[in-house]
C-alpha cells in the first residue's frame, strides 16, 4: 500500500477505493501547500510527486528529468543482470525509457510506420466496430460499459492493425488483456504475467518471422520494414515496440470511454449538449481527456542531478512522479478546473504529455474515442448508471486512472 500524509491535515493511501474515485481534493491541498513532495512507495522506494500544472510542464522538457531508469544507479543494474527474463529486459528498454539520442532514433522509425494517415485510414473500420458492439449492447440493454465495449473497441482495432490472425484472435485476446492490466499494476502483478508475458513475446517472434518472409498491408509489416538511412529496428526492438504499441493503443482509449462516459454521466447537461450538437465532438474529447484524466502520472523520471523546486532540493538518481491528472486541475491554468465544460477553449492539457516523449498513441486514442462517444451519446440519449456514481469501482493502480467496471442500462 502506498501512503501519503501532509502533516496531519490530508493522511490517505493512494490505493484506497475513496481515493481513487476522487483524489482532486488532496491534489487541491498539495498544489496550494506541497507542490513537491515525497512519499512512501510500496515494495520501497521514496518517489517525489509534482503537482503544479507549470512545474510538470517545466519537468517533461527538462533533460535532467530523465526517462531511462539506469539513471537512478546502482539499484536498476539488476534489470539487466543475466538472470533477469529476456520478456523483461525487453519491456524496460522501450522507446520511453531511453533519452535522446536513442529515443529520436527509435521514434523516428516507428513514424514511419505508425503515420498519420495509417490511422486515418482505419476510421472506417473504428465505426464499423463501435457499432457492432453497440448494436449487441443495445440488444442486452444493460452491460458494463468497460467489459462489454470500452475493453473489446481498442484490442480489436490493434488487432486489426497488426494483423492478427482471426483464427488467433481469441488466444491473443485472452493473454493481451490481462497482461496490459498488470502494467498498470503492482510488481507483483507484473511478475504474475511473465506466463502470458512470454507466451506473447514468442508470437510476436513468429509474427515478425512470418511477416519478413511474406509482407502483408498492415502495421506489423511496416514496422520490419521501416528504414532509415540504412538503420532499421533489432529484433528485440520490434518487440519492444510492439508491446510499447499495444499499451499506447489500448490503455488510454479505455479509461476514456470508460472515465469520459461515467463524467457525462455525473454532468447530464453535458450529456445533453453534446447529443444535441454534434459538432462539439472534437473539443468535447479535449475536455474529457483533461477532466477525466485516462492517466494518473506520465512515465517516471529519474534525476541525473540535483534539482531545486519550490526551495526543496530532490537529489541526484531521484524518483520523480509527473501528476498529470494533477496538473490537468490546476485552478491557475483552467479556470473553473473542477467542472465539465465541453466546449473548453483553449485546453492545454497533459494527458499525452508534452515534448520529445508525447505519447506515440494520442492520434489513433483520440480517433477512438472520437467515434465511440459519439456514437454512444447519439445512439443512446436515455444512456444511465443502474448504480450510484459514488458506487463506481475504481483501479487501484495510480500509474493510470480508470473504471474497472461501468454498469449501464441503454434505453
Amino acid at each position: 500500500m502506498t501512503t501519503l500524509s501532509l502533516g496531519e491535515n490530508i493522511p490517505t493511501r493512494f490505493a484506497e477505493s475513496t481515493f481513487r474515485a476522487n483524489p482532486y481534493p488532496v491534489y487541491t491541498v498539495l498544489r496550494r501547500c506541497a507542490p513537491v513532495m515525497q512519499m512512501e512507495a510500496a515494495f520501497g522506494g521514496h518517489p517525489w510527486l509534482v503537482t503544479r500544472y507549470e512545474d510538470v510542464v517545466s519537468a517533461l522538457k527538462d533533460p535532467r528529468f530523465s526517462s531511462d531508469p539506469r539513471d537512478m544507479g546502482l539499484q536498476n543494474r539488476r534489470m539487466n543482470a543475466w538472470w533477469m527474463p529476456r520478456v523483461f529486459g525487453i519491456l524496460q528498454n522501450s522507446m520511453i525509457t531511453n533519452n535522446d539520442p536513442a529515443h529520436q532514433r527509435l521514434r523516428s522509425l516507428v513514424h514511419l510506420a505508425f503515420t498519420p494517415k495509417r490511422i486515418e485510414q482505419i476510421s472506417g473500420r473504428v465505426e464499423q466496430i463501435t457499432h457492432e458492439l453497440l448494436d449487441q449492447a443495445g440488444r442486452k440493454n444493460r452491460i458494463d460499459l468497460i467489459r462489454d465495449f470500452a475493453l473489446p473497441l481498442p484490442l480489436t482495432v490493434i488487432s486489426d492493425m497488426m494483423g492478427v490472425p482471426q483464427a488467433e484472435r481469441a488466444g491473443f485476446n485472452r493473454a493481451v488483456a490481462p497482461f496490459l492490466e498488470s502494467l498498470a499494476g503492482s510488481p507483483l502483478k507484473i511478475l504474475a504475467q511473465y506466463p502470458n508475458a512470454n507466451r506473447l513475446m514468442s508470437f510476436f517472434e513468429r509474427m515478425i518471422a512470418l511477416r519478413r518472409a511474406e509482407p502483408q498491408d498492415d502495421l506489423l509489416t511496416a514496422l520490419v520494414q521501416a528504414e532509415q538511412a540504412g538503420d532499421r529496428l533489432s529484433e528485440d526492438e520490434l518487440l519492444s515496440m510492439i508491446f510499447l504499441l499495444l499499451l499506447a493503443g489500448h490503455e488510454t482509449t479505455v479509461n476514456l470511454i470508460g472515465n469520459g462516459t461515467l463524467a457525462l454521466l455525473e454532468y447530464p447537461e453535458q450529456f445533453q449538449r453534446l447529443h444535441d450538437d454534434p459538432d462539439l465532438i472534437e473539443r468535447a474529447i479535449e475536455e474529457l481527456l483533461r477532466y477525466a484524466n485516462p492517466v494518473e502520472h506520465g512515465n517516471p523520471r529519474f534525476l541525473t542531478e540535483d534539482v531545486t523546486l519550490h526551495g526543496v532540493t530532490l537529489p541526484k538518481h531521484s524518483h520523480v512522479l509527473l501528476m498529470i491528472a494533477s496538473a490537468n486541475r490546476d485552478e491557475t491554468v483552467f479556470e473553473h478546473a473542477d467542472r465539465l465544460d465541453l466546449a473548453r477553449q483553449p485546453n492545454r492539457h497533459l494527458s499525452f504529455g508534452l515534448g520529445a516523449h508525447y505519447c506515440l498513441g494520442a492520434p489513433l486514442a483520440r480517433l477512438e474515442g472520437k467515434i465511440a462517444i459519439q456514437a454512444l451519446v447519439q445512439r443512446f440519449p436515455n444512456l444511465k448508471l443502474t448504480i450510484p456514481a459514488g458506487q463506481v469501482p475504481w483501479r487501484t493502480a495510480i500509474a493510470v486512472r480508470g473504471v474497472k467496471a461501468l454498469p449501464v442500462q441503454m434505453n
